[in-house]
């Protein structure tokens, strides 16, 4: 078989993949209603009409809080394929280290719940 064959494949794939692409960008621009006034580009809050500026300053905890999150819901993305290996009969050497995770991740949320991150402070305007 040609080399030059083998990318057809390729070539199709992507042609397939710019057509999904643009396809419902076109249809979106043709079918949305037009609608031009005084609210058309403001800042849409859930119906509710917004207040002060948008630029204000976080607290740091916000962030270490969102970073947590992130970190612990990666940790748990790794327990997955450990929970299916069991489905064949692991040994207890691998119990035990995956009871050692589970215990690190504690200790972890131990530690960042006694430094007050987990404390929701709002401030209102």
């Amino acid at each position: 078989m040609n080399t030059l064959e083998d990318f057809y494949y390729v070539l199709i794939f992507l042609v397939v993949a710019v057509v999904f692409t643009l396809v419902p960008i076109v249809m979106a621009y043709l079918l949305s209603p037009r609608s031009r006034g005084s609210k058309t580009n403001a800042t849409y809050e859930c119906g509710i009409e917004p207040f002060g500026g948008a630029w204000i300053r976080y607290s740091v905890s916000y962030y270490v809080y969102a970073l947590i999150f992130i970190a612990f819901d990666v940790d748990i993305l790794y327990l997955f394929p450990v929970a299916l290996s069991y489905t064949k009969g692991g040994r207890i050497y691998e119990f035990y280290s995956l009871l050692v995770f589970v215990l690190i991740l504690v200790l972890a949320i131990i530690y960042a719940w006694g430094k007050g991150v987990f404390t929701w402070k709002r401030k209102i305007p």
